[in-house]
């Protein structure tokens, strides 16, 4: 008996084409999934975990090179097989450059197509295994949550009573806390992480178009319907629906949204028959929905039917002592991303990053990390912290002090800032050098 492989997306305007790669792959037993737009290729990514993407360049509207650069920033690990009629140096510069792994020039043979797969899945297969073992140097981790906090831990234990049943979630948190990566965990660390986990972002897709996507429609239900087409719910149909920033859905969706959770049917946009469906819906906003529900922006019924388990996403400044782990998770990422840069954080820089407040949250921090790892040699020191973060001071501390004190406590700060710089430390503040001096004599 043979056992299932890899799946693999080609992607190609040409039937043709499709085809022959589809009668090739399934010869050697992948399990196979066909695009023949950029448009439709980028659907299935996000529906389907995808080992193997292999493209045409050539394509109407929207060309290979752009899902390439798409899948290049989106999932980083996928290897990209190029096969094209028309090759070119500036599309193989570009190709080279998104880090696509094999380049075949149409006609190829059988035998040439099996040995590019075969090399583009075993360079995958050999950053995957390289990355798991340095992730094992990454403590404290429950699926891509990092943490250790007591807080973090509470948000871990709801996880765990919920992954196994299909009740709805609602989770709470700030901008950038990692509300979709609580979704993930919840799908794909119980038993029904083989069926499909569709995220929408619902702040992200126009109000008038948020409907149909959601949904589906029928052909010529409205101008542009031009075929039937499923939504996001029956994608995800037998697995898990997240909805992203809830409430900026329209009073139309959320009564619908009603009926789903109501009824478990869905009816598409110029149909009158419902359909069946079997979905988790997890929904989360940074919004408050009981501000919202006094406004009359949000139907209250909804909004206790989307909380019958809730869960709040703990901003970053309330679990600091989690900064560490998810720095070396950033470091890790970018170091491998970056072609094996793996640098280190200096200790005044670590103080720094601790003592921050954090206002855009994990995104802000990772943001941060990449930036530095960019900017820095082998180390990331203070100098390579973004101005605004490297001058915040805290004064939070119940602990009240002399002027004095204070003043002594900031030059410091500033003096580390700075890298010791007393030039430029006096710039920032307003002082000259001898004033500096005379004061760390003191």
């Amino acid at each position: 008996m043979q056992l299932q492989k890899e799946n693999i997306l080609i992607v190609d305007d040409d039937v043709n084409i499709l085809e022959l790669l589809q009668r090739h792959l399934q010869s050697w037993n992948y399990h196979i999934y066909k695009a023949v737009s950029v448009k439709e290729a980028v659907t299935i990514l996000r529906d389907t975990n995808i080992d193997l993407l292999i493209t045409d360049l050539k394509m109407p509207e929207i060309d290979g090179l752009e899902l390439i650069k798409f899948v290049s920033e989106h999932y980083p690990t996928l290897p990209k097989l190029v096969v094209t009629g028309y090759p070119s140096a500036q599309d193989s510069l570009t190709s080279i450059k998104s880090r696509v792994v094999a380049y075949l020039t149409k006609p190829f043979t059988k035998d040439e197509l099996k040995v590019a797969i075969n090399k583009s899945l075993l360079i995958s297969k050999t950053k995957y295994q390289k990355k798991v073992k340095l992730l094992k140097k990454v403590n404290d981790t429950y699926g891509e949550i990092i943490g250790s906090s007591e807080k973090i831990n509470d948000v871990v234990q709801i996880i765990e009573r919920v992954k196994n049943n299909k009740a709805t979630i609602f989770i709470k948190g700030e901008s950038g806390t990692g509300k979709e990566l609580v979704a993930r965990a919840i799908h794909y660390q119980g038993k029904f992480a083989r069926a499909p986990f569709v995220a929408v972002n619902c702040g992200g897709i126009p109000e008038n178009l948020l409907e149909s996507e959601l949904f589906g429609y029928l052909k010529g239900s409205f101008t542009g319907a031009e075929t039937n087409r499923d939504g996001f719910f029956q994608a995800a149909n037998g697995g898990t629906i997240f909805l992203d920033e809830i409430g900026n859905a329209s009073l139309a969706v959320q009564s619908r949204l009603l009926r789903v959770l109501q009824e478990k049917e869905v009816v598409k946009v110029g149909a009158s028959k419902a359909e069946s469906i079997d979905v988790r819906i997890i929904a989360a906003t940074n919004s408050n929905l009981r501000d919202m529900i006094q406004k009359q922006t949000f139907r209250e019924d909804l909004f206790y039917r989307l909380t019958v388990v809730e869960i709040h996403v703990p901003p970053l400044r309330e679990r600091k002592e989690d900064i560490p782990l998810l720095v070396d998770k950033f470091l890790l990422k970018y170091g491998v991303e970056y072609k094996e840069r793996f640098v280190k954080v200096t200790t005044e820089a670590m103080e720094i990053l601790n003592r921050y407040d954090w206002p855009g949250n994990i995104r802000e921090l990772e943001n941060v990390i990449q930036r530095a790892v960019i900017m820095c040699e082998n180390i990331i020191e203070i100098e390579h912290l973004p101005e605004h973060i490297k001058y915040t001071l805290d004064f939070s501390s119940e602990k009240l002090l002399s002027l004095k004190e204070i003043e002594k406590q900031y030059i410091q700060k500033v003096l580390r800032a700075t890298g010791n710089n007393k030039t430029k430390a006096a710039e920032i503040l307003k002082i000259d050098r001898k004033t500096i001096r005379q004061k760390l004599s003191e």
